[in-house]
């Protein structure tokens, strides 16, 4: 089913074959998670091009597929060359998006191919996995269920005198001990002051009491992303923490009531922008409202306000509202959902009142 979509957008795109280089795209379409390889598709052919660490791999999980291994006399170059002429080829796409100029140049060179043209499909083949089917939707659940129980243990872990670091490493290490195969993107732990940045590097600085803590986390089950941020006070709440946790919050529900099929991205972002901007903060909501999650960790389409892409039921979106005050500190709250023609589907369990440790 996903060869025979991609073939059609071949046909749509006026392509003879494609060149595919992402690996999220490559396990798309052809099963294999290997690294550091390449997908050939034409109307004939599918075939995964790869090196001999991979070589049995590729042909255990590309079902259905062709498997070429370069050599030190037969490069990627080589085996393209071989396939273009074989298929005839006058109008190839590949990936600008997961390819640099270099990568291209070379290839263009070893293919010795000029009367060739190489389109650029930008996103074109990506936005083939916007739609999650069912069994996507059930290792999407899963990761974020494995998140979702180590937010709970972590929160027996948190307390003064531990540094961000250590909360990182217990995390990412309660995931993996739980079913997941890696963390989905670099685990975020900010601190107090360190809150205010809502991309924060883990750090050697001590948990104090008064903090608040971000904790914005995930993992990967069988290849799948899952992704959730969760913001807690170390100790007491002051009167302002509790205004400004108060805020994000009404902002994500507000937004979680409201999002569903046929808007687009922008009018997503608005639900929850409106809100921060109405109590005044505004100026410290500085990121879109979410992103499309999958095979990795950002997709598209996002809910920013200059993505005008319609969401479709199917399409996992993250609901993830901020405020970032420096010198203060900072909130988000993540859920992860999948869009229905009615709302969403919320796949984020962990509770959201303001937690007091």
């Amino acid at each position: 089913m996903r060869i025979q979509e991609a073939r059609k957008l071949l046909k749509e795109k006026g392509l003879d074959a494609v060149f595919i280089a992402s690996s999220a795209n490559i396990c798309y379409l052809s099963g294999f998670v290997g690294r550091d390889s390449y997908f050939y598709l034409s109307a004939g052919k599918q075939v995964i091009l790869t090196d001999s660490r991979y070589t049995l791999q590729a042909q255990e999980e590309g079902k259905g597929c062709q498997v070429q291994t370069i050599s030190n006399d037969r490069g990627y170059g080589v085996l393209l060359k071989e396939l273009l002429e074989e298929d005839k080829v006058k109008q190839l796409g590949f990936e600008d998006g997961a390819m640099t100029w270099q990568m291209v140049k070379k290839l263009q060179d070893e293919t010795e191919t000029e009367k060739i043209s190489w389109i650029p499909i930008e996103e074109g083949f990506s936005l083939l996995r916007a739609v999650k089917d069912e069994g996507e939707l059930k290792k999407m659940a899963r990761a974020e269920q494995i998140g979702d129980e180590a937010f709970s243990y972590i929160l027996t872990q948190i307390k003064p005198g531990v540094t961000e670091l250590e909360i990182a490493a217990k995390l990412e290490y309660y995931m993996k001990s739980h079913g997941a195969g890696e963390k989905s993107f670099d685990t975020i732990v900010a601190s107090g002051y360190h809150s205010a940045m809502p991309h924060a590097v883990p750090s050697e600085k001590v948990l104090e009491k008064g903090d608040f803590i971000t904790l914005d986390f995930g993992c990967k089950y069988q290849g799948y992303c899952s992704d959730m941020t969760r913001t807690v006070v170390l100790g007491k709440a002051s009167e302002k923490q509790r205004e400004v946790y108060q805020i994000v919050l009404e902002a994500q529900k507000t937004a979680l009531g409201s999002l569903k099929a046929g808007m687009t991205g922008a009018e997503g972002d608005k639900l929850a922008r409106e809100v921060i901007e109405k109590a005044g903060y505004g100026q410290y909501f500085g990121h879109g409202l979410g992103h499309s999650v999958g095979l990795e960790i950002h997709e598209k389409p996002a809910l920013s306000q200059k993505d005008k892409s319609v969401l479709k039921p199917g399409m996992i979106e993250t609901v993830e509202p901020g405020i970032y005050i420096p010198d203060f500190g900072g909130v988000r709250i993540e859920d992860m959902v999948v869009i229905t023609e009615n709302g969403v589907k919320n796949l984020t369990s962990s509770p959201k009142e303001l937690i007091e440790l």
